[in-house]
C-alpha cells in the first residue's frame, strides 16, 4: 500500500500583489517536496481565481502613501519592474506553474455565494469548496498557513 502523502493547504485572502506571491510560491514549493498542496481562496483572494484576476493584482503601498491619488499605480509598475529585474515569474504564470505542479486552486464557496460570482468566469481547473470541505482536509495537514 502506497504511504498517504503529507498535506500542505495555504489560504489567500488579499487579491494584491503581495497577497498573492506568498500562497502561490508556498503551494508549489510544498508540491515540489511531495507534498499534496492546496490554496483556498476566500473574500477579497477570491479575485484571484477569477479570469484575468492574477494579471489584475496590484500592489497598494503601506500607510499614508497609499492614499495618494496615483500611488498604487506607481507602486504597482516599480513592483511588477522589481519582479521582473529579479527574474521571478509573473503572477499569471506562477498560477500556470502551480496548477501543472499539481497544486489545486480552490475557491470559497460562501464568498462565491456572498459576492454572487458566476463560477463560469472562474479559472479553468479551480474548484469551489464550502469552508467545511476545506477544514476537513486542512485538519491534517502538516501546514496549514495564512499567507
Amino acid at each position: 500500500m502506497a504511504e498517504e502523502k503529507e498535506r500542505a493547504a495555504f489560504i489567500c485572502v488579499k487579491d494584491t500583489i503581495d497577497g498573492a506571491y506568498p500562497s502561490l510560491v508556498l503551494g508549489i514549493n510544498a508540491a515540489r517536496q511531495g507534498m499534496e498542496s492546496k490554496i483556498f481562496y476566500s473574500f477579497m483572494g477570491l479575485n484571484l481565481v477569477m479570469e484575468g484576476g492574477f494579471d489584475r493584482a496590484k500592489f497598494f503601498p503601506p500607510g499614508v502613501m497609499g492614499a495618494i491619488p496615483g500611488m498604487t499605480s506607481m507602486a504597482t509598475g516599480m513592483m511588477k519592474k522589481k519582479i521582473q529585474k529579479a527574474n521571478i515569474p509573473s503572477l499569471g504564470d506562477l498560477q500556470e506553474v502551480a496548477q501543472i505542479e499539481g497544486v489545486e486552486l480552490i475557491a470559497c464557496k460562501m464568498t462565491v455565494d456572498m459576492m454572487e460570482l458566476d463560477e463560469s468566469k472562474l479559472i479553468e481547473g479551480v474548484i469551489v469548496w464550502t469552508a467545511e470541505d476545506f477544514l476537513m482536509y486542512a485538519k491534517d495537514c502538516k501546514l496549514c498557513l495564512f499567507t
